[in-house]
C-alpha cells in the first residue's frame, strides 16, 4: 500500500488562500482546508445545520491546512514548501497565524476519495466551476467550466475569485480579448473564453501554474487561449479590452503605474485579492494612473474592483 506524508499548517482565515495556492505548487495529491469561517458561514446563510451550539462563534479561529506528498519525495517537497512560508511570512501584509508544520505517515489512498467528496459543483451567478471527476449536467444558460484536482490556484470558491467570475460575466464582450495575469489553475481565463472572449492571454510566473493552466485549458477544450510563462506587464506590445488580476494588494500597487499600456483604448481592469481595509488606497493608487472607478465588490473581507482606463 503506498504510503504519504500528510503535512499539515496552521494558519488563519485571511491566510488560507495564500498557502493552499503555496502547497499546490508542489503537491498534485491534495490539499484540505479546514476553516471554522466556512462553516460559521454556512451556519448564518442557513445552508448547514438547523442548531450549532453558539460556542462555535467564540471558538479557535486556528485553519488548519493538510496536504499530501507521496514518501518517496516528501523531504524535498516539503522542504521547499517550508521556504515557501518563510517569504510569504516576510512579504505578508497580514497576520498569517502562527504557520507551525506538523508532520504524519498515513497509509494508501482512501484518503483521496474522501478529499474528493468536499468538493462540489460551484454556482457563481450563470458560471458553474466542476470539478472534473464529478458528473455534471448543464443546465440551460450556464457557464460550466471544469478543473482538475491538480489545481494551483483553486477552485472559485474563494471570495477573491468569484468575485472576478462575477465581472466578468458581466464584462465580457464577444470581441473582447481578455488578459489573465497570475492565471494560477486558468480559472478566470478559461471562464473569460467560455463567455464569449474572442482571445484570451493568461500568464504567470510560476512554471507549476503554466502546466496547470495548460492542462485545464485542454480539459475544457478551449481554443484561442495562450498562456505564458512570464510577467505580461513587463510586454507592453500585449493589450487587452480586459484585464483581470487575482493577485495580494501589494502587487498591484506596483501594477498601477504602467498596467494602463497593456489596455486598449478606454479598456477595463478586474482587481481582487484585496484585503476591505487596503480598498481605499488601491482605488487612489488608479485614480492617480489615469483611471475612473467603475464599481466594487466586498465579500467577507476581502474586495474586488473595476476600473476604466481614460484617453488623456
Amino acid at each position: 500500500m503506498k504510503k504519504y506524508i500528510e503535512l499539515t499548517i496552521h494558519t488563519l482565515h485571511e491566510g488560507s488562500e495564500l498557502i493552499s495556492d503555496l502547497l499546490w505548487n508542489y503537491t498534485d495529491s491534495g490539499v484540505v482546508i479546514s476553516d471554522i469561517e466556512d462553516v460559521i458561514a454556512l451556519i448564518k446563510n442557513g445552508k448547514s445545520w438547523d442548531y450549532a451550539d453558539e460556542s462555535i462563534f467564540s471558538a479557535d479561529k486556528t485553519v488548519l491546512i493538510k496536504a499530501y506528498f507521496p514518501i518517496e519525495d516528501a523531504d524535498k517537497k516539503i522542504s521547499e514548501v517550508e521556504k515557501g512560508l518563510i517569504r510569504l511570512k516576510e512579504n505578508c501584509p497580514f497576520s498569517l497565524g502562527t504557520l507551525e508544520c506538523n508532520k504524519r505517515e498515513i497509509d494508501g489512498d482512501l484518503w483521496r476519495e474522501q478529499w474528493k467528496e468536499h468538493f462540489k459543483p460551484i454556482h457563481i451567478g450563470k458560471v458553474v466551476i466542476v470539478p472534473e471527476w464529478i458528473r455534471y449536467e448543464q443546465k440551460d444558460g450556464e457557464t460550466v467550466v471544469l478543473l482538475d484536482s491538480n489545481m494551483a490556484f483553486g477552485t472559485g470558491e474563494h471570495e477573491t475569485t468569484s468575485m472576478c467570475v462575477e465581472f466578468l460575466s458581466k464584462y465580457v464582450e464577444n470581441n473582447d480579448t481578455v488578459l489573465d495575469v497570475g492565471t494560477g489553475s486558468g480559472i478566470l481565463g478559461i471562464t473569460a473564453r467560455k463567455l464569449g472572449a474572442k482571445k484570451v492571454i493568461m500568464t504567470d510566473i510560476d512554471e507549476c501554474a503554466i502546466t496547470a493552466s495548460e492542462h485545464n485549458i485542454k480539459l475544457n477544450n478551449v481554443d484561442n487561449c495562450t498562456v505564458l510563462l512570464k510577467n505580461l506587464l513587463d510586454d507592453n506590445g500585449v493589450k487587452g479590452d480586459i484585464i483581470v488580476c487575482n493577485i495580494m494588494a501589494e502587487v498591484l500597487f506596483l501594477f498601477a503605474d504602467y498596467i494602463g499600456a497593456n489596455l486598449k483604448g478606454k479598456g477595463i481592469i478586474i482587481l481582487s485579492g484585496i484585503l476591505t481595509d487596503r480598498l481605499n488606497s488601491v482605488k487612489s493608487a488608479y485614480l492617480k494612473n489615469g483611471f475612473s472607478f467603475v464599481e466594487e465588490k466586498i465579500k467577507g473581507e476581502w474586495s474586488a474592483l473595476v476600473m476604466k482606463k481614460e484617453n488623456k
